[in-house]
């Protein structure tokens, strides 16, 4: 059944085909046009991320879970669809960031040679890692919220827990930068450069199992 709620949700988003790729390839033109090769993939696994969020409206517009909920499936059920939905776009929007940079500017370095842009693919790697994190956050944020206050109200929840977030980092750090100890920067670097895309795999991994469990919390308890 949960083969059935993607396929759905695929047919929902197919209206976004169009305009999804011409996003993408003039995102990808714009920013290797500035040369600003590392933030490719951060835009496009954002667009694709935030596109896959886009159902919940579609089911809440059409009531369309309690019509399914008559099916042979459960809350539970549907949950896992939309996490599963959810991690493949972070997936697949990091993945098509990334080569599409590359693709991109290799391109155009051939057309202009005189001009060349020289890729770090580590940098570019950790970049995009770094993008599907982000990602990553909003969606294990933002779909709990859904579940609790509708797709317009869950929205607007995320966006003031995120802006929190961010204060909150931001305090911290100005805490540390004004503080009267010191602190090894260069350590913090290294431990960063060898451990920084395991540790960031692994988060990704614990806030999607939290979020899909504040869901599944909040959803079973739910009349429709």
């Amino acid at each position: 059944m949960i083969k059935g709620l993607l396929k759905k949700d695929l047919y929902n988003l197919a209206s976004y085909k169009a305009s999804l790729i011409i996003t993408v390839i003039f995102c990808g033109i714009a920013i290797i046009g500035t040369e600003a090769v590392n933030y490719g993939p951060i835009i496009i696994c954002t667009i694709i991320g935030m596109i896959s969020l886009s159902t919940f409206n579609y089911d809440e517009i059409a009531k369309s879970n309690k019509y399914i909920l008559t099916l042979p499936t459960n809350k539970k059920e549907i949950i896992k669809s939309k996490y599963i939905l959810a991690i493949v776009s972070t997936i697949v929007g990091g993945i098509l960031g990334l080569l599409l940079t590359i693709i991109v500017t290799m391109a155009m370095n051939y057309m202009r040679p005189e001009n060349i842009i020289n890729i770090d693919y580590e940098s570019l790697i950790t970049t995009t890692i770094g993008g599907m994190w982000g990602i990553c956050l909003i969606q294990s944020i933002q779909i709990p919220s859904i579940y609790k206050w509708g797709a317009e109200k869950g929205r607007i929840q995320m966006f003031v827990l995120l802006f929190v977030i961010i204060v909150a980092i931001a305090g911290i750090g100005y805490l540390i930068m004004n503080a009267n100890f010191n602190i090894d920067v260069d350590s913090i670097v290294k431990f960063m450069n060898k451990f920084g895309l395991i540790l960031l795999t692994l988060f990704m991994v614990i806030m999607y199992y939290i979020s899909y469990k504040i869901s599944c919390k909040i959803y079973i308890n739910k009349e429709e």
